[in-house]
């Protein structure tokens, strides 16, 4: 029996219509939530993902800035945009669209947020609320992935789970997000990775398994447990085709498995928001 799909865009809108409510309230208030975007380079993929964060906003009633760092700019340049949305009261979170190009340093940037406006939860002192489960904002993508576990009643404590991957911002925070105590987590996580040989003898035990390597089709059939929960964080492009981490053959073998469109992406995007919102309702307060 082929595998369920886990569909990106329920559990996208479900999170959207909660935050356009919030942001509601808030104008009652008299504030109105704003994000920034700083787009450093001229990626069309990146430039894409930019585009649909800012008419998201617009969906739920929030304001939206942006920052187009030229590619033969200087790190200068990237952190004067840094300096300018921290000092900004009209923006309540922002993000650094990842990853920036080789010459610019990504970290440094990030170090220089003000982490209350980080809206994509990687700053270092919010990934450190995260390990001590202290409130704060939660990387986007780990945090739409836990949304959409949640959403499809897919149980998740007590269950082995396999990450193949460990970036700053998916791989890592996952596994951080996926241990902790409390709904929709206290798994028993491990994280596996190119280097090392035997993928396979951990995924085909692993009742979840999350793909977050940027590589097409990583993921096999014969990786996968039957009935496996398969989720492809990672992406990349082949021209303008988007492919996922997934071989889409492992829907014959999963038991839900997320399609190449429209899996984790539209709750990345959601997630962003949700910061957002958290971000200018502690400004409201």
């Amino acid at each position: 029996m082929p595998a369920r799909f886990l569909e990106g865009k329920p559990v996208a809108e479900a999170i959207k219509s909660e935050v356009a409510r919030r942001v509601a309230a808030l104008k009652e208030k008299g504030i109105t939530p704003g994000l920034g975007t700083i787009l450093v380079g001229d990626d069309s993929a990146s430039a894409g993902y930019v585009r649909k964060k800012h008419e998201t906003c617009e969906e739920v009633g929030m304001v939206s800035f942006h920052h187009h760092v030229p590619a033969n700019a200087a790190q200068t340049e990237l952190l004067a945009a840094v300096s300018e949305f921290n000092l900004n009261p009209e923006v309540d979170g922002y993000i650094i669209q990842h990853p920036v190009p080789a010459q610019f340093d990504f970290n440094a940037a990030l170090m220089l947020m003000d982490p209350n406006k980080d809206a994509d939860g990687l700053h270092p002192i919010n990934l450190g609320k995260l390990v001590l489960q202290e409130k704060g904002p939660v990387p986007c993508t780990p945090a739409g992935i836990q949304a959409m576990l949640v959403h499809y009643d897919i149980p998740v404590s007590g269950r082995e789970v396999v990450i193949i991957g460990r970036g700053p911002t998916l791989g890592r925070p996952l596994s951080l997000l996926l241990t902790l105590k409390q709904p929709g987590a206290n798994a028993a996580v491990t994280i596996v990775h190119t280097g090392v040989p035997n993928i396979a003898d951990f995924t085909r035990r692993a009742d979840i398994v999350v793909a977050a390597v940027g590589v097409p089709n990583f993921v096999k059939p014969e990786m996968v447990k039957p009935g496996a929960v398969v989720i492809g964080g990672g992406i990349s492009w082949e021209g303008r085709k988007l492919l996922s981490d997934v071989d889409e053959a492992v829907a014959e073998v999963a038991g839900w498995v997320t399609p190449r469109l429209g899996g984790v992406g539209p709750t990345t995007v959601a997630m962003l928001l949700r910061n957002t919102v958290e971000a200018a309702e502690r400004r409201g307060k």
